[in-house]
């Protein structure tokens, strides 16, 4: 790790400040829902940019990330145009989800919370992440890289997403939590 840009925090090996680029095509914005009360849903938006700046002080490091509402993808056409449509994101009104971070708190070692806003639609609500710092590394091009996956759980209608159906045998065809999961890399800017 000698040629890597880092230091240490707490006993864990990060970043010197600097700018890093989510990359897009090494990270994923994944989502699970309840469907029809017995199983669960899983899907992903393919196509998230964003920034992470490691702060002098980590504590004041920040992320904000903009993500395609477009690329949603379940795996199942039917059920992402119904995803994209008004019942849900609304896409061609709503074209971003976005998140805006607003503060981190080391919880232990590479653990940490990071609070923010996201928004969805034309609602933004806070949320808070669980982030596990996964490391600094470099590509086989040079490139400085850190890693980090996160998680968090919203309800759907505190972002105006209400649309739902009966079953005839009791309980709702989607459920109202959606479960949340990051993994994600970033390339340090040159």
């Amino acid at each position: 790790m000698s040629d890597l840009n880092v230091r240490d925090y707490n006993g864990v090996s990060i970043p010197a400040a600097g700018v890093y680029d989510i990359d897009p095509d090494h990270s994923r914005v994944g989502f699970v829902a309840k469907h029809l009360v017995v199983s669960k849903v899983r899907g992903q938006f393919k196509t998230v940019t964003g920034v992470v700046t490691i702060a002098e002080d980590p504590l004041e490091s920040s992320v904000t990330a903009d993500i395609d509402a477009g690329s949603i993808d379940t795996n199942q056409g039917d059920r992402d145009g119904h995803l994209k449509s008004g019942d849900f994101l609304d896409i061609e009104k709503y074209p971003q989800l976005t998140f805006r971070s607003t503060g981190l708190a080391e919880i232990s070692g590479n653990e940490f919370k990071l609070h923010g806003d996201l928004t969805i639609k034309d609602v933004t609500r806070r949320v808070e992440l669980d982030v596990e710092f996964e490391g600094v590394s470099k590509s086989p091009w040079g490139q400085e890289v850190i890693g980090f996956s996160a998680t968090t759980e919203i309800d759907r209608e505190e972002f105006g997403i209400t649309w739902n159906q009966n079953l005839e045998t009791g309980g709702v065809l989607v459920g109202k939590k959606v479960k949340i999961e990051i993994e994600a890399e970033a390339i340090r800017r040159a």
